[in-house]
């Protein structure tokens, strides 16, 4: 028999395995996992045959599926790191090796695989498994994330300190191609370079924006740079070279940077300093597995380049990874578990009320630019990316260059808008002062995700932005309190002279219809909306809702102050002098936030007026359902109302 009569005996044994190894559904009922059910930990990983890991691989990836079926949470990123977590976890020593992952999208394998499979169900609820890494958590988690490219610096850290210690461990930072345009990841790689640290940086390619190299050769030259052998040669001949005159040791290095110029994009990588492999295809166990294994022999910054698939083995995430990025839980009596688990909404995300700002100011506007360091998806800006291709600008994960580029852009007659999230921000203070206010430049900033933001927990949440904002310079700062002030409030933003903000939380609003009309509001006015007895209720934000429901009940007065720099100092002043109680209410810390500004200025003023401060506390919110929190707070009515009356009576 022919090699080819061979192929089409085997073909379709072959294509069956690919059909068995592709999910189609979310199983609705716990799957069979008869290799998984025996690991409580990486040590009993670590007890299992080599050729069981493809199984293990397929048992793994069935029940993550299940598993986040049942509570919803991020879906494609752990799909596609499924066989690199087993390799690791396989082959290096953890928790004292130290395994660090980036963002901590991807953490779900991991964290079925270190002990806390039997409180999956628990994932991002109140008092349940975070959604990222944290260190409270777990020994395996040696790092705390939720925001990106930290990876690399905290794993030097790490083998730095293992190096100082004497301690012989080994280092691994996991970080996704999307992660590495941070500045802050090539800051690090540097330094890795510098102090020459025991350290392995696993570059997972998911195949958005470094360009995949294929081919055998490609992947046996890989196995050979990882290998003791070939890296014995390479530093032997070094030495050896060392004493030969300079043009024979140049030849040298130069055909082996040639040898893997051919096949991979090696050449950034060795010139930082790091012995880079790959790329290898991150889903081949035969392949991940020896390569790992070598590596962690090797001394010296290392940089293994794996492709992958987000989403990898379920069918529908391979075809739409960004949509099934998260998914939501997926009901009992919901019959087609393969399609995006969607709640439908009739009102409109904040994040969709800025969209369509956006495209309408574009359209009256031909200096408007539009600038985001977050996903176009995440920040409402599919429809301008579209109509508006050329005046749009994805700068992928660099919240500093995102800030600093508009500022430029804003010096010669441009009118950037910049969409970011308020955690995003924080990474951009000093560009937001230095470069921005200091110069008060043009820039309109549209902050999502301000307050908090539920099942994400703390990285995420935008507790500090009206403190941070307020105490600079120039800035004007507004908080809407529904969907058609946020729209009023971006138009006002916008045709502001210098640098102003519009903070505006997740997900939907009360439903308050936006007009179609934009009209600029007056800077530094807030309302009156309710006229009540002795309290009067100042509310920043969103939670004017619940601080009218409060006002009711305790017929108070009532202000939507809308404007937290500057401050409507003449409704305060008018307040102050007809109410014994000053109340203010904002979904920000407590701690130099809006109603700090409001007793700042009542005491440089000399009115001595009672006040009590509604807000965040000085902890970081645990994750939960945004609701709950808000309740368990004291932010939602009937906590607002009982503070006010505790306070009366005190």
């Amino acid at each position: 028999m022919s090699q080819a009569d061979n192929w089409f005996t085997i073909a379709p044994f072959f294509a069956a395995l690919g059909q068995k190894l592709m999910f189609q559904k979310i199983p609705s009922q716990p799957p069979s996992t008869p290799l998984l059910d025996g690991i409580a930990d990486p040590d009993d990983l670590r007890g299992l045959e080599e050729q069981q890991l493809r199984q293990l691989a397929y048992e793994l990836r069935e029940y993550l599926l299940y598993s986040v079926g049942q509570t919803g949470g991020h879906f494609g990123a752990g799909l596609g790191v499924v066989e690199l977590t087993i390799a690791l976890h396989y082959i290096y020593n953890t928790p004292e090796d130290r395994l660090v992952w980036d963002v901590g999208h991807q953490c779900y394998p991991h964290k079925i695989l270190t002990g806390r499979r039997e409180r999956m169900n628990t994932m991002r609820k109140a008092g349940g498994l975070a959604g990222f890494p944290k260190r409270e958590e777990s020994p395996f988690d040696t790092f705390g994330v939720g925001h990106s490219s930290t990876s690399i610096s905290a794993a030097l850290g790490m083998a730095i300190a293992a190096r100082q210690q004497g301690i012989d461990r080994r280092t691994v930072a996991v970080i996704g191609d999307g992660a590495m345009t941070a500045g802050m990841a090539f800051e690090a790689i540097t330094h890795a370079s510098h102090t020459g640290a025991n350290m392995l940086v696993v570059l997972n390619d998911n195949q958005m924006s470094i360009s995949k190299n294929t081919g055998g050769l490609n992947t046996y030259f890989s196995k050979i740079w990882a290998s003791k052998t070939y890296n014995q040669i390479r530093s032997g001949g070094k030495s050896v070279l060392e004493k030969f005159p300079g043009p024979a040791k140049d030849i040298a290095a130069r055909l082996e940077e040639y040898m893997k110029g051919m096949v991979s994009p090696a050449t950034l990588f060795e010139e930082l300093g790091f012995n880079y492999i790959g790329p290898i295809d991150g889903h081949d166990l035969d392949v991940l597995v020896p390569t790992l294994r070598n590596l962690r022999e090797l001394d010296g910054p290392q940089m293994l380049h794996i492709m992958t698939k987000k989403g990898k083995g379920f069918a529908p995430a391979e075809k739409d990874p960004v949509g099934f990025h998260a998914i939501s839980k997926i009901e009992a009596d919901t019959p087609a578990a393969s399609k995006k688990p969607a709640t439908p909404v009739s009102k409109p995300k904040y994040q969709d009320i800025f969209g369509q700002w956006l495209c309408d100011q574009a359209e009256a506007c031909d200096k408007l630019v539009g600038i985001t360091p977050a996903m176009c998806e995440g920040s409402g800006m599919v429809a301008f990316s579209e109509r508006y291709a050329e005046r749009f600008y994805d700068v992928a994960i660099a919240e500093q260059h995102a800030v600093t580029l508009a500022a430029g852009m804003a010096c010669d007659g441009l009118k950037p808008v910049v969409a970011i999230y308020s955690t995003f921000l924080q990474r951009a203070y000093d560009q937001l002062i230095h470069d921005v206010a200091l110069q008060n430049l043009d820039v309109t900033f549209g902050i999502d995700r301000a307050g908090l933001v539920g099942e994400d927990g703390p990285t995420h949440a935008g507790a500090f932005d009206l403190s941070f904002l307020r105490c600079i310079p120039n800035m004007v700062v507004m908080a809407p309190a529904d969907e058609n002030e946020t729209r009023q409030m971006l138009h006002t933003a916008y045709h502001y002279p210098g640098p102003a903000a519009v903070r505006y939380p997740r997900g939907t609003g009360p439903g308050v219809i936006p007009a179609t009309e934009m009209a600029t509001l007056e800077i530094g006015k807030g309302r009156k909306i309710r006229e009540g007895g002795e309290v009067a209720i100042l509310s920043f934000g969103t939670l004017l809702t619940a601080a009218q429901e409060a006002g009711e009940k305790l017929n108070a007065s009532v202000a939507d102050m809308r404007f937290v720099k500057p401050l409507d100092t003449e409704l305060i002043d008018q307040l102050a002098a007809t109410h014994s109680l000053i109340v203010t209410v904002e979904e920000n810390v407590i701690a130099g936030g809006a109603g700090s500004a409001v007793t700042e200025y009542l005491h440089q003023r000399g009115v001595n007026v009672a006040v009590l401060q509604l807000g965040l506390p000085d902890t970081f919110v645990d994750h939960g359902n945004h609701l709950t929190l808000l309740s368990q707070l004291g932010l939602d009515a009937e906590g607002i109302a009982q503070s006010i009356q505790q306070q009366l009576q005190s």
